[in-house]
């Protein structure tokens, strides 16, 4: 699927869903800014959160007291009504499409049609880690070599102390190149086929690929997909993806 694709049938379902439950023109303004480290996160245990050490940056959008969140390389504020939010030209402008994933979530998530729209903060991303190993053992017990893409520690660590095999990608200079728990993080943009198509038979991958771009490369592949992490929870809910998130259990 190319990446126009993708966002046109994204906005075309949104606006559907917009129709049906009559907000479509609603005057209630969307308000999105970003927030610190602490505030996305909290006080971790780990201090290597692409959250607090990366160029990346959560926002969060507010509609009707409901919040939605998206971790993008592309932050900016913005205060707006919603048609203006539907206007946004997701395809081309990543700030606008920071904005509309974290609407997205937000609207999503006052209609109750999404989970985890917020990130877990301070101890949450090691009980999600935990989590996750369960969720794992008990639906993908044949699976041996999962695929990670994205930095996510509490995960790699988890995996890399388990009975799995895994290997990383990433896409951030300052992590490409490092071991990190016990496994060298990878060039997503180098190693991508040999890593996705031959080497996993189980892919983990982050839904902030929702705002750069990238996640029309982990859609209709032959290797199994389970998309992680609150950016994505109200799309993966609109494209019919698997993800797996337990943010709303730590809320």
């Amino acid at each position: 699927m190319k990446a126009e694709t993708f966002y046109e049938t994204l906005k075309k379902r949104f606006t559907d869903v917009l129709k049906e439950n009559n907000i479509e023109n609603d005057p209630v303004q969307i308000i999105c800014r970003s927030l610190t480290a602490e505030e996305a996160i909290g006080k971790t245990k780990r201090q290597d959160f692409p959250i607090i050490t990366g160029k990346d940056v959560m926002i969060q959008a507010e509609f009707r007291n409901c919040f939605g969140q998206a971790f993008t390389e592309a932050p900016t504020s913005f205060k707006g009504g919603l048609w203006e939010v539907m206007n946004m030209d997701i395809i081309n402008e990543p700030h606008e499409r920071g904005i509309f994933i974290a609407a997205v979530n937000a609207v999503m998530s006052y209609l109750d049609l999404c989970k985890g729209a917020v990130h877990c903060r301070t101890e949450g991303p090691e009980f999600c880690a935990k989590d996750m190993y369960q969720f794992l053992r008990e639906n993908y017990p044949d699976r041996k070599r999962i695929g990670l893409i994205g930095y996510q520690p509490a995960l790699l660590d988890m995996l890399s102390h388990s009975e799995y095999d895994v290997r990383v990608l990433d896409l951030n200079p300052a992590n490409i190149g490092q071991i990190r728990y016990g496994v060298l993080v990878e060039d997503g943009s180098k190693v991508y086929d040999d890593v996705v198509n031959r080497y996993a038979d189980l892919i983990l991958c982050t839904g902030s690929t929702v705002c750069n771009g990238t996640i029309v490369d982990y859609i209709d592949i032959d290797t199994e997909v389970l998309f992680f992490g609150t950016t994505l929870s109200g799309s993966a809910v609109l494209m019919d993806l698997k993800r797996v998130c337990f943010a709303d259990l730590y809320e």
